[in-house]
């Protein structure tokens, strides 16, 4: 399935693309098989939380490397379903195109819904050379191809000395765009505020139920 949707992701900007809302969207594992999907909307200009829903699910999909879409992706379309702010970007935890197949959360993501989206990770998938040390410092996310290295994405410096993140497109986005959107999402810190509500939210449904 991954091989034969790959070929759906557009790696360019529509010339009409316009970014008001973003969505942050991470999993929290309770156990195995008990999931809570988060999706956060921010304005985008203001980093103001318009939005956020957690969903609690289970999968029975097993932990496989390179597959994490099919364990993942059910429970944050039920939260992404249920927001009242209809985003314009969605942001994984995870991979777009740095993936073995080309073909990471990211574009899953993106390709099913429709909407332009991102993958921004904490972990390369791929090799790359240190960037500058200054916030938005980047240097090319390769990984071998068909045709020898291939570009799937940036490690992208955020903040002086911290770091980088990794990013790579999902879909209906460029490479160069989707860098300078997570730069907007990232003024303070290293993660884009995107992540860090997502991570604090699933981190919470994580935790075990209070009595």
């Amino acid at each position: 399935m991954q091989e034969r949707l790959r070929t759906q992701v557009i790696t360019s900007s529509p010339p009409d693309l316009h970014i008001d809302t973003v969505a942050g969207l991470d999993v929290g594992y309770r156990s195995n098989d008990t999931v809570a999907g988060v999706c956060v909307v921010f304005d985008a200009k203001t980093l103001v939380v318009l939005d956020e829903v957690v969903v609690d699910d289970r999968t029975d999909f097993p932990y496989i490397a390179g597959l994490f879409a099919f364990r993942e992706m059910p429970v944050l379309l039920r939260a992404l379903d249920r927001v009242t702010v209809a985003p314009d970007l969605l942001v994984a935890d995870g991979q777009g195109l740095a993936h073995p197949r080309r073909f990471g959360l990211a574009c899953h993501l993106g390709v099913h819904t429709g909407i332009p989206s991102i993958g921004v990770a904490k972990n390369a998938m791929g090799t790359f050379d240190p960037p500058g040390s200054t916030r938005g410092s980047m240097s090319d996310l390769v990984m071998d191809g068909d045709n020898g290295d291939e570009v799937v994405g940036r490690a992208l410096r955020t903040q002086d000395g911290v770091k980088p993140v990794f990013v790579s497109v999902g879909h209906k986005i460029d490479l160069d765009r989707a860098c300078a959107e997570v730069l907007r999402l990232a003024p303070r810190y290293r993660l884009p505020e995107t992540t860090r509500r997502a991570d604090t939210l699933t981190r919470k449904a994580a935790s075990p139920a209070e009595s």
